[in-house]
Order: structure tokens, then sequence, then C-alpha cells
């Protein structure tokens, strides 16, 4: 699909510069043309006044030679012979006699070509009564002067065009492309039973549309096997107490070939009832991981309506950030809403009423960074509340509840950070990895802290 819009917009850009590039190509040569004809009439109109005036030869090659065509050697008179006056010609004319003849009969100006140019011929009546002939010679060089160098210039426009055109196809294509092999890859990854991957949702509309149609249809897929797996677990079990009758009442058959092969159909059902429900527990543990994911930027934006009527009888002003568009993250809904919960209610216990605060969400592709900031006191020691938040609430514990928001972030691979918000008082940070952190890696929280930086200073002017 990239190299196809890449050529179709080559194609269609070359198509527009040739149709504007010839003509205007043309259009050149012929001015440069008319630009060397009328430099030569000029040249001949010089000659004019000093036929007008006399014959003399020494008078007229005087006149010739005061001209630029004429000390050049491109200038040409003839007089025709009269009654009494001897003809007169000065300079070696270009063009054929019968040219010379036909222009001194006809008394109009006339451009013919000649060898290595042309020959512009420009009749003057002289005081004899007969009429004049000035030839001024114009070679090819003059009447191509400049034609060179526009015609190169309208190629260089004319290839610049064309390779911008491929520079935008190009970026339009990957654009394009990009998300598309993305939900191809996904798509390969599902097929071979990799129930964690899922698409961002970026790109064209359509693409954005394919690409949360394919994360629903992951969800449920997940669901499904997860029911799946629950629903011959819970069979299973059942299976044992009707299994217990049946072997308690071969026990009583007494000794015998019917009864020992009773007992022995009924061990053998005992032992497959329980390799069955053994398997499924051991999918169901493998596939814990794996979770049914939401849309953060739904919940937050539900969260926030619920306890903006809170915020508003206590005089808090709240704002939020990020949420205008989906935001998918790999955790359960009732995870995140126990998360947001946890850390909003804090808000709450732990500034005084009137207290402003502000939920961010940051998406990368990487990680959905949630970030929950107030103006209150802040936290004097976030290095040790975070090593207190490992508790259960006991002495020592700064009440923040950051148990259950620990385990969320890192059930993905990140993490949770506390530090001062821009709004003067405590922040939480809450990492959720979309994907592992390769070896090494670092985690990018500094481009967090840009973004709502200037979110704080767009609020703050307002």
């Amino acid at each position: 699909m990239r190299w196809a819009l890449v050529k179709v917009c080559v194609a269609v850009t070359a198509m527009v510069v040739v149709a504007f590039a010839v003509p205007l190509a043309l259009t050149v040569k012929e001015m440069a043309r008319d630009r060397a004809i009328g430099n030569a009439e000029r040249q001949a109109a010089a000659i004019g006044p000093a036929l007008a005036i006399t014959t003399d030869r020494t008078q007229l090659e005087r006149a010739v030679a005061s001209t630029q065509a004429g000390a050049d050697g491109r200038i040409a008179v003839r007089v025709p012979a009269t009654e009494g006056t001897a003809g007169v010609e000065i300079g070696h004319p270009h063009a054929p006699d019968a040219d010379l003849d036909r222009a001194s009969e006809l008394g109009r100006a006339a451009t013919v070509p000649v060898a290595g140019g042309y020959a512009l011929l420009q009749p003057t009546a002289v005081g004899s009564g007969s009429v004049a002939v000035v030839e001024v010679f114009v070679p090819d060089g003059e009447v191509s002067r400049g034609v060179t160098t526009a015609w190169a210039v309208l190629a260089l426009v004319g290839l610049g065009l064309i390779v911008g055109a491929v520079a935008v196809a190009d970026r339009l294509g990957t654009r394009m492309v990009r998300p598309a092999k993305r939900l191809a890859d996904a798509a390969h990854g599902l097929g071979r039973g990799d129930l964690t991957v899922r698409v961002p949702e970026d790109g064209p509309a359509e693409l954005r549309s394919a690409a949360a149609a394919f994360n629903a249809m992951a969800d449920q897929v997940v669901q499904l096997l997860a029911n799946e797996r629950e629903l011959a677990a819970d069979l299973s079990h059942r299976l044992r107490t009707p299994l217990t009758v049946l072997r308690l009442n071969a026990a009583s058959l007494g000794d015998g070939p019917a009864g020992d092969q009773t007992r022995h159909a009924v061990a053998q059902l005992e032992r497959e009832v329980d390799q069955i429900i053994r398997t499924a527990r051991a999918q169901q543990a493998q596939s814990q991981p794996v979770t049914v994911g939401c849309d953060a930027a739904e919940v937050i934006r539900e969260r926030m309506a619920f306890w903006s009527a809170l915020a508003e009888d206590q005089g808090r002003e709240v704002s939020t950030a990020g949420v205008e568009r989906p935001v998918r993250v790999p955790v359960a809904r009732t995870d995140l809403v126990a998360c947001l919960d946890a850390m909003l209610g804090n808000v709450f216990r732990h500034t005084p009423e009137g207290t402003a605060f502000a939920v961010d969400v940051h998406s990368s592709q990487e990680a959905v960074i949630v970030l929950v900031s107030d103006a209150g006191p802040g936290i004097k020691d976030p290095a040790a509340a975070l090593r207190r938040g490992q508790g259960a609430g006991g002495d020592g514990s700064t009440g923040l509840g950051l148990d259950i928001v620990r385990r969320l972030a890192e059930s993905t691979g990140g993490d949770v950070r506390l530090g001062s918000s821009v709004l003067g008082g405590a922040e939480i940070r809450v990492w959720i990895a979309l994907r592992p952190l390769a070896a090494g890696g670092k985690r990018n929280h500094r481009v967090v802290r840009r973004r709502r930086l200037k979110r704080s200073a767009a609020a703050t002017e307002g």
C-alpha cells in the first residue's frame, strides 16, 4: 500500500509538472526569440534617420558603425540605383537577393531564416524616391540566450515537486501502513495463542475502528476461554459427589468379578475426573496474568463523575486531562476502579476541604501513566511512604492505600512513584506498562512532567 501510494503520487505530480512545464518552456523560448528580434528592429530603426537624410556611403557607414549590431558586422544596407544616382551596398547581407528585392517592393519588414540564425529585413524610404533595405543579422545564440538556463530551472523545480510529493506520499503511506501492520501482527499473534496481544488505537479513523474491534474481540476471546475453563473445572468438581456414591456402592458389592470390575471402573473414572480438574485449574493459573483490559479514559471519566459530587460539596476544584480519547490498559476494569478510588479517597482524607486536585492520563507505545495530584500539604518523605505503603495500614502507615495501587502497576511490569505536584501538593504517578520493558531500559517519567507543567500553566493563565 505504501509503495502504491508513492507511485500514484509520482505519476500524478509528473503529469502536472509536464502539463505546466512544457508550455512554459515553449513560452520562454518564444519570448527569447521575440526579445532578439525586437532588439534587431531597434538596431535597424537607428539607421532610418540617416537614410532619410542622405545616401552617401561615408555617412551611412558612420551611422552603421554607431550601432551595436553594426559594430559587430551584423548590419548590411542596400540602396537600389535610380536614374541619376548609383546604388549603395554596405556590409555583407545574409539574406538572398530575392528576399531583399521582395522586401523593397512590398515595403514591409520581414524576418527570414538564414544560415546560422535569422535576418531581419527593414525597408526604409530614401530621398531619391527608392526604398532601401536594412538587414540586421540575428545569430542563433542571440535567439536562444537564457533559454537553457530557464529550462534547467524549470527542470529543477519540477524535480523538486516530484521529490516533495514522494516524501509527503511516503509519510502518509507510513501513517496508514504502520497501524495496519500492527493490526496484522496482532492477528497473527492471537492466532498463535498469545492472548495478551492488543493493538494501539491510533492512525486513520478506519484503522482506529479496526483496532478497537480487534481489541474487543481479543477481550471477548479471553473471557470466553476463561469461562470455558471455569465451567470445565466446575462440572468436573460436581461429578465427585456422584462418584463417591458409586464408589461406596461398589464397595458393598462384595468380592467377585462383577464387583472388582465395577470398583476398577469407578476408580478409573475418578482418576479421569481428577485429571480434568487439575488440567483446567492449571490452564486457569497460566491465564491469570491475561487480563481482559479496559479503557482507562472511560473509567477515569466515570470515577471523576462519581467523586465530583463530593468535591463540589467540599469546594474542591477538579480537572482532568488526556481522557478525551480511548486509552487501553491491560488491567481489569474492577482493579482499575479500585486503584482510582484508593488514590482519590486519600485525597479527600488527607487534604483539607477546598483543596484542588487533578487526574491526568498520558499514553505512549510503551506505557500509560496515570497521575493524581493535589494542592495539599504534600508528602514529607515519599520514599518512606512507598515503603510503608506495602504494609497493611498499621502503625507508621500513611494511609495512602498504596498497596492496591502498587499491585495493579506491578502486575503489568510497571511501578508507582510519589513526588511533588505542580499544584503544590502530593503527586502519585502510576506507570502501567503495555509491554515488557527491554533489558537495561529506563522508564521515561520526565515527559509526563513537561506535559503536566504545560497543562497547569494553561489552567493558571485561564
